[in-house]
């Protein structure tokens, strides 16, 4: 069977990367399981400089397998998916995404956490929590409307708005914007790989320096949302929603 979450190394370059093509990419339990292990042992590893997450040249991920939500939601804030969110709110090293095709749901929410994020102009992003019967999640109600303003953040996280990757990189949620997947890829991975002739202390030193302010605040706000989310999958708007989802799947 072929690894949902491929792990490659290549110098002081940790690369996590979604291999469901099958299925888009989805994430289930395990392979959120796998990413927080996978952080947690980079942070902690002297020789990892940086991270970089990415899915293939035509799909990054289309967010939370739904079925295996349905079967197994999150319980509470030591679920995998939420040691997930801690592992990367909390990794030291720099990470970097490379972006191509649909980023949905946690697929978008993730890369507010990532330091640098190149994606491909027809890149397609989302976050439908309230399509599904969900809340936001991940902090995005504190970032996003900080980042965009609350008029541009309601329509992203209450009307459940899609946007391009051109539109991510000039609203300041991605970092620069390739003509193509490949283009994307190539360019995350040679980013990251900068990090090898990169001072490492004094790289962690100044991230920490930049994820300092409101860090507090953040934590707080995604273990309110994630509480919130938890109580919202078992309510009968969002199990209506998200089984419907499934039928018409």
């Amino acid at each position: 069977m072929t690894d949902a979450i491929v792990l490659q190394r290549d110098r002081g370059l940790l690369i996590l990367q979604f291999n469901r093509p099958d299925k888009k990419n989805a994430l289930t339990r395990a392979m959120y399981h796998q990413l927080a292990a996978a952080l947690e042992q980079a942070d902690a590893d002297n020789t990892v400089n940086a991270v970089l997450i990415q899915g293939s040249s035509e799909c990054f991920t289309a967010g939370n397998d739904i079925g295996d939500f349905l079967q197994q939601p999150p319980t509470d804030l030591d679920s995998p998916p939420f040691l997930f969110m801690k592992s990367l709110l909390n990794c030291r090293k720099p990470v970097i995404a490379g972006v191509a095709g649909a980023a949905v749901g946690i697929g978008t929410t993730l890369l507010l956490h990532c330091d640098l994020v190149y994606v491909s102009r027809d890149a397609r992003l989302r976050m439908p929590f309230v399509n599904l019967g969900l809340c936001p999640e991940f902090g995005s109600s504190l970032i996003l409307p900080r980042l965009l303003g609350h008029a541009k953040a309601a329509e992203l996280l209450l009307l459940g708005e899609g946007f391009s990757g051109e539109q991510a990189a000039q609203w300041g949620i991605a970092t620069q914007a390739l003509d193509s997947g490949e283009a994307a890829l190539a360019k995350a991975r040679e980013v990251a790989e900068r990090f090898e002739t990169l001072a490492p202390g004094a790289v962690q030193i100044s991230k920490q320096l930049m994820k300092s302010v409101d860090r507090e605040q953040l934590r707080q706000v995604i273990e309110e949302e994630g509480a919130l989310f938890t109580q919202r999958l078992r309510s009968p708007e969002a199990i209506a929603a998200l089984s419907g989802f499934i039928a018409r799947r």
